[in-house]
């Protein structure tokens, strides 16, 4: 969910791969329940106080002067949050009833916020977004809110110290995948074949994908019971304790060093979203060619983490139909193309995918690949908390070496005391 650098460069083939594609971990339909239609004949008026995120919030004020500019009787007022406080800061406004008319909210929040979020309008068209982002709105069959932009983890390797360790195949099974992170270390020169703790998010967008391709799951289909003691799931935690273990991963970087140390080889592979193809480019100063990426290996099945942001409308708004009119803006096919353009966000609408602004970089088939087989935790009201013990306990197995199966089990025991809201 949160953003990082900038600009992204392009998008090869990825509309024409990615419909229908990504899954919830807990099935869940596109939401039948829906809110009251808003008035879309009205002009739009009033003031929207809108909140927004990191590089999003940033930027977000030059568009929300167009849709000022094209509805002259608007006033949006944009407030930038930092990733590291806005989920408190939503918790409190939440609590004082004080949120803003609009906000980004993180796909994980969604559930949580649920009683504050505006059902979605019933003639507002869901149907133009990808399903496995839609499906992230979703919370006891009700659609709150749609979703604004999306992304999902793959593999980045430099090619250089590939070819030093003789790597000449993308590995597709994890026997393959670790046998490639273990020579980029012994026979290309690296300090560590991979990072896997991934800068600024919880550790757990990286290992719940391995969990899944192990063929766990971390919750029962009806979202009722935490399952994390599941046998699959430690294979999956046991595999990524691995890597520390045997020395290929560092226990406990120190700073942001990642895309300086993916450059200069240090440090040749990383897992993370197609937002650091501008990073390594930019900051890392590497060619395109310099690097690659391909898709998270294959256990049982192939699986990574979908994640972006959705948009939501509050209940609390005394501007409804103008905050759906905003939404709808930032919805459309062509706002959706220049905010890529702006800061590489992927659209969430299936028809900005198909724009040439979008497909001009061949590495983003593989993300568009990859987003078939990628999920998100279950929309429940209690993630956050269960997700801070999450990481804990894949702390404690990297850092210490801690039993996976006995640390799933005490987490097992911890989630089941929070509940699922």
């Amino acid at each position: 969910m949160k953003k990082r650098y900038a600009v992204i460069a392009g998008a090869a083939a990825l509309a024409l791969t990615i419909t229908g594609c990504g899954r919830a971990e807990t099935p869940t339909g596109q939401g039948s329940a829906a809110g009251n239609p808003v008035n879309t004949g009205a002009a739009a008026s009033g003031t929207l106080e809108v909140w927004a995120m990191g590089a999003e919030g940033d930027e977000l004020k030059a568009v929300t002067d167009k849709f000022m500019t094209a509805n002259p009787g608007v006033k949006v007022n944009v407030t930038s949050i930092p990733w590291s406080s806005a989920h408190d800061k939503f918790v409190s406004a939440a609590a004082a009833n004080v949120l803003p008319d609009v906000a980004q909210v993180g796909t994980t929040w969604v559930a949580e916020l649920a009683q504050q979020i505006d059902p979605t309008p019933s003639n507002f068209d869901t149907t133009k977004f990808l399903e496995g982002a839609q499906k992230t709105t979703v919370v006891n069959g009700t659609s709150l809110g749609v979703p604004w932009y999306v992304e999902t983890r793959v593999v980045y390797y430099n090619k250089a110290v590939a070819a030093k360790a003789g790597v000449t195949a993308d590995p597709k099974t994890w026997d393959e995948f670790f046998a490639m992170v273990k020579a980029m270390k012994e026979k290309g020169g690296a300090k560590y074949g991979i990072s896997m703790l991934p800068g600024g998010e919880g550790s757990w967008q990286t290992v719940l994908p391995l969990m899944w391709s192990a063929g766990g799951k971390i919750n029962t289909d009806d979202a009722k019971t935490w399952t994390f003691d599941d046998p699959k799931n430690v294979e999956g935690l046991k595999f990524y304790q691995d890597f520390f273990s045997q020395g290929l991963a560092n226990k406990a970087p120190v700073g942001d060093t990642l895309v300086a140390d993916f450059a200069s080889g240090k440090v040749p592979m990383f897992i993370s979203g197609p937002w650091m193809m501008s990073g390594v480019e930019t900051t890392g100063k590497m060619k395109k060619d310099d690097y690659g990426v391909f898709a998270m290996p294959t256990k049982v099945s192939g699986a990574s983490f979908i994640g972006g942001s959705n948009l939501a409308v509050f209940k609390s708004t005394k501007n409804r139909d103008t905050a759906w009119k905003l939404v709808d803006y930032l919805t459309q096919s062509q706002t959706q193309v220049e905010w890529f353009k702006t800061i590489g966000d992927l659209p969430s609408v299936k028809t900005a995918l198909a724009d040439p602004a979008v497909t001009g970089d061949a590495k983003f088939a593989v993300f568009a690949e990859q987003l078939k087989t990628a999920y998100a935790p279950p929309s429940v009201a209690t993630w956050e908390q269960v997700a801070k013990q999450f990481d804990s306990t894949v702390e404690k197995v990297t850092r210490t070496g801690a039993d996976p199966d006995a640390s799933l089990k005490a987490l097992q025991q911890q989630a089941t005391s929070v509940g699922m809201g």
